[in-house]
């Protein structure tokens, strides 16, 4: 586990593509348990540890997750959450290079849970909720192309199916678009920064986590 950021009261880990962050129908640990197993060995805890799961990614994404410690910061963070004042950076490595080389998408989400997957369109229609985020090119490959992208709503698939829509799917996201998987099964999509006025301190604060252990990424983030 990659700990970015640690305090008494909040706590940030780089995520890796495989991991999910809280328990589902897979049975599988999720990372706030792992989190918890690190506290309680790092401070030779004997009772419970308190973790606060305050967002979460989707299990093929990697990068950065904020936990809190204390239930002061869980209950802070989730308003700051909703009110919208956590910036969320991220980077897609994506197929094709958009239309603009920067800009901001807004379009209507749908949400089908059955297929866990979400319909985009250009218009308002029943059920659907808005999704706003602004995105630019900042580097490229011989093949690939990297945004990055800064979230204005957090929607259910929002970045993936949003960049699928105007022809950029990302890398390894065959729910999306793309044509092949990625050898480690996730996509290349990563939480790259957070930036927030600490809940408690009152500190400013921009984490940022490592890309993945892959060459690709790694040429990239070289190059930033």
């Amino acid at each position: 586990m990659e700990v970015i950021y640690e305090d008494n009261h909040i706590m940030a880990v780089n995520k890796a593509c495989s991991e999910i962050v809280q328990g589902d129908e897979t049975g599988d640990i999720p990372l706030s348990e792992i989190v918890k197993q690190w506290l309680k060995e790092k401070y030779n805890k004997q009772g419970n540890v308190f973790i606060g799961v305050t967002h979460r990614l989707d299990r093929p994404v990697s990068g950065l997750v904020l936990f809190a410690k204390t239930s002061k910061a869980l209950a802070r963070l989730n308003e700051m959450f909703r009110d919208g004042k956590i910036k969320k950076t991220y980077w897609a490595i994506v197929k094709n290079p958009p239309e603009k080389s920067e800009g901001e998408l807004t379009h209507y989400l749908f949400r089908n849970t059955r297929q866990n997957k979400s319909y985009v369109y250009d218009f308002e229609k029943p059920g659907s909720k808005k999704a706003l985020l602004s995105y630019r090119l900042i580097a490229h490959s011989k093949h690939y192309y990297l945004l990055e992208i800064n979230l204005k709503t957090g929607r259910h698939h929002q970045i993936r199916c949003q960049l699928a829509h105007i022809g950029c799917p990302i890398k390894g996201d065959l729910k999306y678009g793309f044509d092949r998987s990625n050898p480690d099964g996730g996509i290349s999509l990563h939480a790259r920064k957070i930036s927030f006025i600490h809940p408690v301190s009152q500190e400013g604060l921009e984490l940022t986590a490592p890309v993945p252990n892959d060459k690709l990424w790694q040429n990239f983030e070289k190059n930033d």
